[in-house]
């Protein structure tokens, strides 16, 4: 039989748990978060640290933002991408589709990878997969929820998507100019993420005054 001193350090422990593996998750979260804003402003090296940090505390880690997932290696593999570390990077997006073989801009950023590396086979595959792969993402969204905030409103990334995969169909692609487009891409695509982000949030304070008025 346990002792009541026992039983109460047992009923404290059985609370702290779930209190801690939640503490756990939010500072997790908050690296990533971190990372994926210094990314966005262009500090890839301060990004690397927040998400190392992030994939070594929970390396199945997943940030959904507007219904889109994104993996702690993707992210961590573009920031190590954007500071020329491509060995680590691949590895990275290559952890990434062993996750979601469906993850867009894992195949993006490692057909890009594989394209510099001189794979042009693979790499060509994995950007039009990738390509291909965000812009459904974008229609899909636009033609499932009307009413929410509009993705890529000006066409902007599907008509550059459009004209980088009739490039890389030429007979005569130029290796750089595909690296290139799938670069302008894969970062246009994220910016978006949060200008969607932004609308919906806009929208909704709109609607809360107007019902404040009414």
């Amino acid at each position: 039989m346990f002792g009541k001193q026992a039983l109460i350090w047992l009923s404290t422990l059985s609370f702290l748990i779930p209190l801690l593996g939640g503490c756990s998750t939010l500072r997790v979260g908050g690296e990533f978060q971190s990372g994926r804003q210094a990314l966005l402003k262009g500090n890839a090296d301060a990004a690397v640290r927040y998400l190392t940090a992030a994939a070594e505390q929970n390396p199945k880690y997943v940030y959904v933002i507007e219904n889109y997932r994104e993996s702690v290696w993707t992210e961590l593999g573009r920031a190590q991408y954007e500071t020329k570390r491509y060995r680590e990077a691949r590895q990275s997006f290559e952890k990434a589709l062993a996750m979601n073989r469906d993850d867009s801009m894992a195949k993006l950023y490692l057909g890009v990878l594989l394209v510099r590396s001189g794979q042009m086979h693979r790499g060509e595959k994995n950007l039009k997969d990738g390509m291909n792969g965000l812009s459904d993402w974008i229609e899909y969204m636009n033609r499932t929820q009307p009413f929410q905030a509009f993705w890529d409103p000006t066409h902007e990334i599907r008509k550059e998507i459009g004209q980088a995969l009739a490039i890389s169909s030429s007979p005569n692609v130029h290796r750089q100019q595909m690296i290139a487009d799938a670069e302008w891409i894969g970062k246009k695509f994220e910016e978006e993420l949060d200008n969607v982000r932004g609308d919906e949030r806009r929208e909704f304070e709109r609607d809360n005054e107007r019902d404040r008025l009414s």
